[in-house]
């Protein structure tokens, strides 16, 4: 289990991002911990996580890098 703090902390550094992480109160019904039920999924699926955040989370930002670059590209085909 992680932070969202840290979930950020991780995504800046993978993504090279010199964005700030901007502290803001909670809201009241927040939940103080994030830990979903994969019960369910193990059980009638017989899923269980495999990949590592950092792995995922790299894997994630190229797929996104690519699409953005191959979007940037139509575009500017089609602007010209």
């Amino acid at each position: 289990e992680f932070t969202m703090r840290e979930l950020a902390e991780t995504v800046l550094r993978l993504t090279g991002s010199r964005s700030r992480i901007i502290l803001q109160p909670l809201p009241q019904d927040d939940p103080r911990q994030r830990r979903p039920d994969i019960g369910k999924a193990q059980q009638h699926l017989g899923w269980q996580p495999t990949v590592p955040l950092a792995d995922g989370l790299a894997k994630t930002i190229a797929y996104f890098r690519a699409l953005v670059e191959r979007e940037g590209a139509a575009l500017r085909r089609a602007q010209t």
